[in-house]
């Protein structure tokens, strides 16, 4: 599968939940879904299945890489892989967030002149 250009491609929901959860570094699988759980204040509960597949897709693509595998005692001592934003993950997280903004900004001027 070739790598497209994902910084100028619209992110699904859940890849975008999963690069914000890692936009403050790295995380294991639970600890990504439990930050998208807390980043939505509840409203997006990732299962294992939309998780796991969306990482293998966004690690082809480039966007995230495995960094580690260790330990978090916080859970249970299995070792758990932890993933990385890669730049273009960071990238791409960036013009997603600045797509919102310009809809967020359309939105507003509408709304400001009685739609």
């Amino acid at each position: 599968m070739a790598k497209r250009n994902t910084a100028q491609s619209p992110l699904t929901p859940a890849v975008l939940h999963i690069l914000l959860a890692l936009s403050t570094g790295e995380r294991h699988g639970y600890g990504i879904m439990k930050q998208v759980e807390a980043d939505s204040q509840g409203k997006v509960k990732m299962g294992p299945g939309t998780l796991y597949g969306s990482i293998a897709r966004m690690t082809e693509a480039g966007l995230v890489r495995e960094c580690d595998k260790r330990v978090d005692p916080q859970i249970d001592d299995e070792r758990r892989i932890y993933y990385e934003l890669t730049s273009e993950g960071q990238a791409a997280l960036e013009a997603e967030l600045s797509r919102y903004r310009d809809v967020v900004a359309v939105a507003k001027r509408r709304w400001a002149h009685g739609h």
